[in-house]
């Protein structure tokens, strides 16, 4: 059995904004063709349930995989964006300006957050335990399409690694993270996409 973790593609977000989750934010043309390409890297495992965020943008990817299945895409709210809710609609320019010093904490140190609504240690519980509950209750081969930190906190956080390295191998857009299940779990593959 593998779970495979796939964040979902590229977002149209002209204005540039920290969009969060914030509605309407869905796939852009080259999202929607990433969506594809993970469909396709996907279509030799025999998935038997495909998962998702609620967020448009993980939506449209898990429905691109679903499709390729034949399989309904199921959605469970704890799949949702990181709560940092303080950056949220502010455009990236001006992030640094409006909330200072808080991009530069997030990249330095994730784990000390003060100004973040969840910590990184609530975000990994949250997500690894939705990614562990649909493991034991599905069964088979499964996909779970959401966001980049919440993805990489719940990858580190079943891997038995420290969640200090939030920065380290993020996936990107569409990329697929293989895991198999285990204490702790172990990563057998990560398939960026060209």
């Amino acid at each position: 059995m593998l779970v495979h973790l796939v964040r979902h593609g590229e977002v149209r977000n002209p204005d540039g904004l920290v969009y969060g989750d914030l509605p309407g934010f869905g796939l852009s043309e080259e999202g929607r063709a990433q969506a594809h390409r993970a469909a396709a890297r996907l279509a030799a495992y025999p998935l038997t349930a495909i998962w998702s965020s609620p967020l448009q943008r993980a939506l449209q990817t898990a429905e691109a995989i679903a499709a390729s299945h034949h399989l309904p895409v199921k959605v469970d709210p704890d799949l949702i964006e990181w709560r940092l809710n303080t950056w949220t609609g502010i455009p990236w320019s001006d992030l640094a300006d409006r909330r200072p010093g808080e991009l530069e904490t997030y990249l330095q140190n994730p784990i000390g957050l003060d100004f973040a609504a969840e910590s990184l240690e609530a975000l990994a519980a949250r997500v690894a335990g939705v990614i562990v509950r649909i493991a034991r209750d599905d069964g088979g081969d499964l996909a779970v399409v959401a966001h980049q930190d919440p993805l990489q906190a719940a990858r580190l956080h079943l891997l038995g690694q420290s969640l200090i390295n939030l920065h380290i191998d993020k996936p990107g857009h569409t990329s697929v993270i293989s895991l198999e299940p285990g204490n702790p779990w172990k990563e057998v593959a990560h398939w960026k996409p060209a």
